[in-house]
């Protein structure tokens, strides 16, 4: 599928961001079918059981692509999560290629929903959610220069996912 964008990334998340020595330093690319997705690796550190991922890390990486799924249709809008239903479908390994894509299901005005998966590189489906949103300003989630923390946008001239 083909990329039209790239969005910043931060320095700490632990999921993108890119000063965070712990975290998955994701990249997130708007899609043409109006979805965001990612290409990642867990690792090692990320396990629970042997050859396996959290389930919480899983979680995170869906919590994550829910709230990026908005971002393809406008960068500006933030939100917290108000409740995740996940549903996990096969273990999760760690040490090879994943695909994350998310995409927004219903918008309304102060709220919205997006559908996210995590598959393999077989297009096997390894867990998804239903996220839903409320959508806030800056300053009722967090006490911090949102713009100086989502400073990262890194070129890396990929077309295509």
């Amino acid at each position: 599928m083909k990329v039209i964008g790239k969005q910043k990334n931060s320095r700490m998340c632990y999921i993108c961001g890119m000063d965070n020595p712990e975290g998955l330093k994701a990249q997130f690319y708007n899609m043409e079918d109006g979805s965001v997705m990612t290409k990642f690796r867990y690792k090692a550190e990320h396990q629970s059981f042997p050859q396996r991922v959290h389930g919480g890390l899983v979680s995170t990486m869906l919590d994550e692509l829910a709230c990026r799924a908005y971002w393809v249709k406008d960068e500006n809008v933030l939100g917290a999560t108000m409740s995740m239903e996940v549903k996990f479908r096969k273990p999760v390994p760690y040490d090879i290629w994943l695909l994350g894509k998310g995409l927004v299901v219903n918008d309304l005005s102060k709220f919205f929903t997006s559908e996210v998966m995590l598959t393999d590189m077989d297009n096997n489906v390894l867990a998804n959610a239903v996220v839903k949103y409320i959508k806030l300003p800056i300053e009722k989630i967090a006490d911090a220069d949102y713009h100086e923390e989502m400073c990262y946008l890194i070129e890396d001239g990929i077309t295509e996912l």
